[in-house]
């Protein structure tokens, strides 16, 4: 009966996380498409440049993804001090971002597959970054 209890509450939890996992999917979606669309919009609109105005569009995709997060994704565990959570939420990610990134350079620089195919290296570096930035988030970003 105890093992019967502990695998129902095990696979409860695992459902939970798979949840949240789902909305943290989501939201990095619409993420994206903020980040794209704002970048886009600077671009057509200002003299911000593409260096430039990536920063504005991150920060503002950022926020957007933070905000998202900490109401529908890890919403129970949302902090009282949302200033410093931001902070902590920009780094965390900000290093995930470059994990990203130095996954894809290692797979360009290691494989004429990837090298000829940058998109599947682009894809190698996001899956990484993923699951970075979801346990970090987790666990840093929005622990209690």
């Amino acid at each position: 009966a105890f093992a019967a209890a502990q695998l129902s509450v095990d696979s409860g939890g695992m459902r939970a996380v798979a949840g949240q996992f789902l909305r943290f999917c989501v939201v990095g979606g619409l993420g994206f498409g903020a980040d794209a669309g704002i970048l886009l919009a600077l671009l057509r609109w200002t003299a911000l440049g593409p260096y430039f105005g990536r920063i504005v569009s991150y920060l503002v995709a950022a926020t957007l993804t933070w905000v998202l997060n900490r109401r529908f994704t890890f919403a129970a565990t949302a902090g009282a001090r949302p200033h410093r959570e931001w902070v902590r939420y920009v780094l965390v990610n900000g290093l995930g971002g470059g994990l990203n990134y130095l996954v894809y350079v290692l797979c360009i620089r290691q494989s004429a597959l990837f090298w000829q195919h940058p998109a599947w290296a682009v894809a190698a570096g996001s899956a990484v970054a993923l699951i970075f930035n979801f346990t970090a988030n987790k666990f840093v970003v929005f622990r209690r």
